[in-house]
């Protein structure tokens, strides 16, 4: 008898286990989502993410797949430039990034630079454009939301 309940239990157990959602293949899944989304073409931080928390002064590493970087002064196709915008949005394609204090250049090739920003919300748009700063458009661009801490 003994037998006979301890195989039902066991049964009863591994169905029960077979039925549930697993954790790994959810964790999976959204990995799997992650990827996918790291691995489309287009600009990115790679040190930052929408939501994050800083202390000014703060690092932003600028990233770009689909496209290469090199410095301004000459249109090469499939190449350009990172620029930030800060507290605005991205530039329509073909326009001219804007330069002042909140569309920062970036013509070298850099892809790092230390900001300081005030305490608060702010945004922070990475576009991606030619070497004569004509924006490839909002699909070569990225907003994130940042809070700068006291």
């Amino acid at each position: 008898m003994k037998f006979k309940y301890f195989v039902s239990s066991l049964l009863l157990i591994t169905v029960m286990a077979c039925n549930q959602p697993s954790n790994e293949s959810e964790n999976h899944s959204s990995n799997s989502t992650e990827k996918q989304e790291q691995k489309r073409d287009g600009v990115y931080f790679a040190n930052l993410k929408d939501g994050d928390k800083v202390k000014s002064p703060f690092i932003i590493e600028m990233g770009v797949r689909g496209m290469e970087v090199e410095p301004a002064g000459k249109l090469d196709e499939g190449k350009g430039h990172h620029h930030l915008i800060i507290d605005g949005s991205f530039t329509e394609k073909g326009q001219m990034v804007a330069k002042d204090e909140t569309h920062l250049h970036f013509g070298k090739g850099q892809t790092s630079d230390t900001l300081s920003l005030s305490p608060g919300a702010h945004t922070l748009t990475l576009q991606f454009a030619n070497g004569l700063h004509q924006s490839y458009g909002q699909d070569w661009s990225n907003t994130i939301s940042i809070t700068v801490e006291n």
